[in-house]
């Protein structure tokens, strides 16, 4: 029952901020953050419950099964490997930074805010644990309406535009994925006379390969939105600027790692030679990500606009990953995935910050700001350090093993797309230029980082120097789910040359260590 637990607590916990906000905004608050806590100490007991060799079944650590509608093949079936494991921790540490964050941030309607935000997380919670379609598609959508709300209810300027852009994006995608995943359902009924929505029985489903193509497609378009993938990422930007904080941190940190879970998760295992038709487009268009993305973050004026531009190219290594398809490249995919996630936040939540204290979110209104907020700026160092791949943070294990794979697969690309690792470090470092140095901008008296704010930094910091000097057990935990992903992916997407298989047991095995 404890992957149930996951999501009822959020679910439980929103509706109770909710109410209790009516009393005492102070009291939803802590409803939300005692709700997130739990899950936390829920995920990390099955952490624990990993590294100590106990397991369902295999490739499951935890697996919870029940009929839901059985009449049309739907299960409620949930179940948790090391992948999904590492993805559950991330949504529960930024769920946290998320509360802590808003706390002063949010002054009207807190306990509909708090709803929202937790409603938020046990969607994405829902998503990273359900192996049944019909399910996963249903935590899918419940995911987008309250991060509608979030963006509409308590965004900025151009909140509605953004939160409706927002909406008709991924809706879109989704209901393309609706499209493809009925598809599937049918094709596999008429192939066995069993009809289904059960992951593990679609597996192998006999189909055609045009079939198979326009299949993939309706799924991988709906994870390219959300991850987000140039040319749909366009929606990204609009979300982020205009999100509160804690919508910022929920987006950058978590929303968009379902785009790359779905595509880890179902596109590749259940359309394996599609997914190796497309592979080499998928993997230039992760190249073309990670340089625009650089490019156009280079040229924001608007700070969070500027951050949500680096989120484009930073998930850009995420798809060149993933289509890699070996080893290396998905261990540098699950990095990546949680270091910017902790990094992209931690950027998030210092441009709100900022914006707090100045009431602007242009560049060019700041600088000089070092002196009178010490605190703060250094903060904003390390974690632009961590956001340009410095060696010792989180970011570089990421990236540099990302490029290892990429490079066993194209070494063209894998060229290209390092040139992203000197774009990173040209704006990261002319933000903070720009920001912190310099002359002083305005002679307003400015509040350091009190704290509250200085927790949320030092836990982040912590997590993002911990995964850079030590990241193997985020490593084995990986690789705990790589076997039922690359044995129809990694061979069929970008078979691994000599130099490669001689590598990938060293990696897999903590040889390095």
């Amino acid at each position: 029952m404890v992957l149930i637990w996951l999501i009822l607590i959020p679910f439980a916990g929103g509706l109770l901020a909710w109410l209790l906000g009516r009393w005492r905004p102070l009291w939803a608050r802590w409803a939300a953050l005692a709700a997130m806590l739990i899950d936390l100490a829920l995920a990390a007991g099955l952490w624990a419950r990993f590294f100590a060799g106990a397991a369902a079944g295999p490739g499951w650590l935890v697996e919870f099964e029940a009929p839901w509608i059985p009449a049309l093949g739907i299960q409620f079936h949930l179940a948790l490997d090391g992948l999904s494991l590492l993805l559950i921790l991330l949504t529960a540490v930024l769920g946290i930074m998320a509360v802590l964050a808003s706390w002063t941030d949010v002054t009207e309607n807190v306990g509909f805010f708090h709803f929202n935000l937790l409603w938020v997380l046990a969607g994405i919670t829902g998503v990273f644990l359900a192996l049944d379609l019909f399910l996963f598609y249903f935590f899918w959508e419940v995911m987008l309406v309250p991060m509608y709300f979030l963006i509409a209810l308590w965004g900025h300027e151009r909140r509605i535009y953004a939160a409706v852009k927002f909406f008709l994006f991924t809706q879109a995608g989704g209901l393309l994925m609706l499209v493809a995943i009925l598809g599937l359902y049918f094709v596999h009924g008429q192939a066995t006379g069993v009809y289904t929505f059960e992951y593990s029985q679609l597996l192998g489903t006999a189909m055609s390969p045009a079939v198979a193509f326009w299949l993939m497609l309706g799924f991988a378009a709906a994870f390219a939105v959300k991850l987000p993938a140039v040319p749909v990422h366009t929606w990204l930007p609009d979300a982020h600027t205009e999100a509160p904080t804690a919508g910022s941190v929920i987006l950058a940190g978590v929303l968009l790692k379902t785009g790359a879970y779905g595509l880890l998760r179902f596109v590749l295992p259940l359309f394996p030679q599609a997914a190796r038709a497309v592979a080499p487009v998928a993997m230039a268009l992760g190249v073309v990500g990670i340089l625009y993305g650089a490019l156009l973050a280079y040229s924001q004026k608007d700070l969070k606009r500027m951050v949500a531009y680096t989120s484009v190219s930073h998930m850009g290594f995420v798809l060149l990953g993933i289509f890699a398809g070996n080893e290396l490249a998905l261990q540098g995919v699950a990095m990546q995935m949680l270091c910017h996630g902790i990094s992209t936040g931690a950027l998030f939540i210092l441009a709100g910050a900022l914006q707090e204290r100045l009431h602007t979110r242009d560049v060019d209104r700041m600088g000089g700001l070092w002196a009178a907020t010490p605190r703060l700026g250094a903060a904003t160092l390390i974690f632009a350090l961590a956001s340009l791949g410095l060696p010792g943070l989180g970011n570089f294990v990421g990236e540099f093993l990302v490029l290892l794979g990429a490079y066993q697969a194209s070494p063209w690309l894998a060229a290209l797309a390092a040139l992203g690792l000197v774009a990173a470090t040209i704006y990261s470092l002319w933000l903070v230029q720009k920001v912190f140095h310099g002359p002083r901008e305005a002679a307003l008296p400015l509040v350091d980082l009190g704290g509250r704010e200085m927790t949320i930094m030092g836990v982040l910091f912590v997590l993002i120097v911990g995964l850079g000097l030590y990241p193997q057990p985020a490593l084995d935990t990986m690789h705990q789910s790589l076997p039922a992903i690359q044995t129809v992916s990694a061979a069929s997407l970008a078979p691994a040359g000599p130099a490669a298989e001689s590598a990938l047991p060293a990696a897999s095995q903590g040889e390095a260590r």
